[in-house]
């Protein structure tokens, strides 16, 4: 049976203990969703769709879109997917922060709003407060928010950045305003840039050509992409330095769109298409393994969401037609979709 994509099960655990901290049973929570509490709290990792889950159910539960993320307030359940509905048809990418930061102001309980900046040849994203009369400002939040919810709050608009646009942005810089943690290299892991602690504000730095990019993203595949939200605003690479590592990392959870060619990947690594090539053949990879295998695993990933029908899986994994997606995870797995979720007692949802 092919291994499930995992995620580190720290990204759980901070937001458990706030969910008990407003009074709810997390043992109750973690039972419904058929998930062990020693498990989530002694184990490094878990899957990727198993966090999908209770992360929803967390939202649900709390009734707050936001829990777990900067906003300074809560987030009505619905609101993400308005303001989707909203940025979508944005000229390019500019644009579509702008409305971001736009739906903040009028969403009735963040206090704290996304920040777009563009300054030359550079962008940042950062968050600053939003004035509200009857609230002020909320200028403490951010300086009294737990490292946890920072960076995981960035790594989460990185990926909603890099899925609007179908291809990684690729930072230049993450800046934190709190102390370099014992864990900094998982930093370096997560953002695959150039990280720096004890700055004035929480930011990620990227080349303002992105800005000009058009959104590849339409109302039907945002259908699919919030059926398996927060799968594809997830890092799901080994916490290691090498080259493989880097480019799953490039390569992202977002396999609607086509893949970057191996001169694209060898220029975003800096480096000529022979040296990469060589590389990875040191680490007993290549280019092509690593696409079939991080395709194999997002397919791994969608199967186990049973709301999915396969057809729409394979349009996620960027077939024109079921019939290829079906050669290739045969190929991948040994079995065909249809044979892995008969294996893993799921079933293809009824169309009406």
């Amino acid at each position: 049976m092919p291994q499930r994509t995992q995620v580190p099960t720290s990204y759980l655990r901070q937001m458990l203990l706030a969910v008990e901290r407003h009074g709810h049973d997390i043992h109750a929570l973690l039972a419904a969703a058929g998930t062990c509490h020693q498990a989530i709290f002694q184990q490094e990792k878990m899957s990727a769709y198993e966090y999908g889950l209770l992360y929803q159910q967390i939202l649900l539960l709390m009734k707050d879109e936001s829990f777990g993320i900067l906003s300074g307030g809560r987030i009505p359940n619905g609101a993400f997917r308005m303001m989707c509905l909203a940025i979508l048809h944005a000229r390019n990418l500019e644009s579509a922060l702008h409305r971001c930061s736009d739906f903040y102001e009028i969403c009735r309980g963040p206090t704290i709003k996304p920040v777009l900046i563009r300054k030359g040849r550079h962008a940042k994203v950062t968050f600053a407060p939003i004035f509200n009369v009857s609230q002020g400002t909320d200028s403490n939040f951010l300086a009294n928010s737990d490292p946890e919810t920072i960076r995981s709050t960035l790594s989460m608009w990185h990926h909603f950045i890099s899925w609007l646009i179908g291809r990684r942005l690729v930072l230049k810089a993450a800046y934190f305003s709190f102390p370099r943690p014992d864990d900094a290299s998982y930093y370096q892991t997560l953002f695959q840039a150039d990280v720096k602690f004890d700055q004035h504000a929480n930011a990620l730095v990227f080349n303002g050509d992105y800005l000009d990019m058009p959104l590849v993203q339409s109302e039907d595949s945002l259908r699919s992409f919030l059926k398996t939200a927060p799968y594809q605003l997830l890092v799901m690479v080994d916490d290691d330095n090498s080259l493989k590592s880097q480019v799953m990392a490039v390569l992202g959870r977002d396999f609607s769109r086509d893949l970057p060619s191996a001169e694209e990947m060898a220029q975003t690594m800096c480096m000529s298409v022979s040296t990469m090539r060589r590389r990875l053949a040191e680490e007993d990879t290549s280019y092509q393994q690593i696409k079939d295998e991080c395709r194999k695993e997002a397919a791994i990933t969608f199967l186990n969401a049973p709301q999915l029908a396969i057809n729409e899986i394979a349009r996620l994994m960027g077939f024109d037609e079921p019939s290829a997606f079906f050669r290739s995870f045969k190929k991948w797995t040994g079995m065909t979709p249809g044979e892995y979720r008969k294996a893993m007692h799921l079933h293809e949802p009824e169309v009406g």
